[in-house]
């Protein structure tokens, strides 16, 4: 029986699969299969997929359907399926499969996939698994693990195509013809000296397009072109890196130099994508696996985020509450407070979302802070005598009092300085001190924004209007 939560998907759905790249209104044939229990039409629907697209539609299914796929569809899933998947998917679908076979799988996998998939596994079951694959394979695996978490060793493949200096061309491509550990896609070679460190690399455009008498050490790029990147790199900085230099692989050494692995563009797209994904999620408080994740898991990562903001919002409260007589005085105070703090916040976020991009993307460092902060909070000023002046002449017309629209149009000049201020600082200064500024910053920068909206409004007021 399939899951009865399908039946409320809306019919045009197909619409939704086709931006997804999946065949148009297949998630809707295979539920269809599903209901008439026709396992040979699901089979059917799904074998000429794409693995990526296969991980797509699993992913679009609900607990129960998808659970149902996986058991029709187990002898012919596409390890690389599995790997493609979100990682509280991919969980679930290997608690549907054995021991036995999720070995099976760990060994049909690139190196930086399995490694990938194992370490999301519980210590027990890591334990049992590499218990199950072979004495090579396991010692791979737990090397793997054995880097740090997001790290350029946890991301590279082990299998690279390494070529002493004194070897000729000819020597290389009759090398790649006969040999079998090779890396399925390569597209470089890595020229190494007796100790197995990269001395140089060679396109493999370019050893196809020499003679077969050259020595490879001819037509290598040297140290000087050579990037390589230390095993415990962060992948953030691999990113850069690859971004930077312009890089369709770059070799990966341990603490010796030695070549250990090779890090390809396609892992690097991942990891850009990856990581901007996080970010954009932790400015929210919530993640991409909330999309996959239970009810009360989701509940309970957001109620954490939630409470916070709630804390802060107390915070701007008990501001205005020690103006609680002002206010009673002039009920227009009330009126009109919010535009300020609403003004505030906006551009408050608009110089956080720049801030933390220039960030990501090692724009903005130390050297360049002060001139970065000056300029963030001169456009603040600009903007806060502009919009002082259009929100004074409203305040001014809407209640007629002057004295009303010069408070309101020096607290939305102090507001908007403070805001570029504070929208630049804040993730600058957490980012020195080792912290995420995706993760923090939103919280810290509307409560800089309120509470400091809230006091120059409501004490000028207080000054000027009693």
């Amino acid at each position: 029986m399939a899951d009865p939560l399908h039946d409320d998907l809306d019919e045009d759905l197909s619409g939704i699969d086709d931006a997804m790249g999946l065949p148009e209104g297949l998630v809707r044939q295979v539920l269809d299969a599903l209901d008439e229990n026709d396992t040979a039409r699901i089979e059917e629907l799904v074998q000429p997929l794409h693995y990526a697209d296969t991980a797509d539609l699993l992913e679009q299914l609900g607990h129960g359907d998808r659970r149902l796929v996986v058991a029709i569809l187990k002898p012919m899933l596409d390890p690389a399926s599995i790997a493609e998947l979100d990682e509280a998917v991919r969980g679930e679908v290997l608690d549907l499969l054995d021991t036995e076979e999720v070995a099976s799988v760990i060994t049909e996998l690139d190196s930086d996939d399995a490694v990938e998939l194992i370490a999301d596994l519980e210590p027990e079951a890591q334990q049992e698994l590499l218990s199950a694959v072979s004495a090579s394979e396991r010692v791979m695996l737990e090397q793997g693990l054995a880097y740090p978490e997001d790290s350029a060793g946890r991301m590279m493949q082990r299998d690279v195509v390494a070529v002493p200096s004194y070897w000729t061309v000819g020597e290389v491509i009759d090398h790649l013809r006969s040999a079998e550990e090779l890396p399925d896609d390569f597209y470089d070679l890595f020229v190494v000296d007796p100790k197995y460190r990269p001395i140089g690399t060679i396109p493999l455009s370019r050893v196809l397009r020499t003679v077969r008498s050259v020595p490879v050490g001819e037509i290598m790029e040297t140290d000087r072109e050579l990037r390589t990147v230390p095993a415990a790199t962060d992948q953030e900085e691999v990113a850069h890196l690859f971004r930077q230099q312009n890089l369709i692989s770059a070799p990966v050494v341990d603490s010796d130099g030695r070549l250990t692995g090779v890090i390809t563009v396609d892992d690097v797209v991942d990891v850009i994508d990856e990581e901007h994904e996080e970010d954009l999620m932790r400015l929210a408080g919530v993640s991409e696996a909330d999309t996959f994740r239970a009810v009360i898991d989701t509940t309970q990562k957001r109620f954490a985020w939630l409470l916070v903001n709630l804390g802060t919002a107390i915070l701007a409260s008990l501001v205005i509450g020690a103006f609680a007589e002002t206010i009673e005085q002039a009920v227009a105070l009330a009126v009109l407070m919010p535009i300020v703090a609403s003004m505030g916040g906006n551009a408050g976020t608009q110089t956080l979302t720049v801030a933390v991009r220039a960030l990501a993307m090692k724009e903005l460092t130390p050297a360049n802070a002060t001139r970065v902060i000056i300029k963030e909070v001169i456009v603040g000023g600009i903007n806060g005598i502009l919009f002082a002046v259009i929100a004074a002449a409203v305040a001014g017309l809407w209640f007629q009092d002057l004295n009303l629209a010069l408070v309101m149009a020096i607290a939305m000049v102090v507001t908007m300085v403070v805001a570029g201020l504070a929208g630049t600082a804040i993730p600058l200064g957490l980012a020195l001190r080792g912290i995420d500024p995706a993760v923090a910053s939103a919280v810290f920068l509307t409560t800089v924004t309120d509470v400091v909206g809230f006091f120059a409004f409501l004490g000028l007021a207080s000054w000027v209007l009693l």
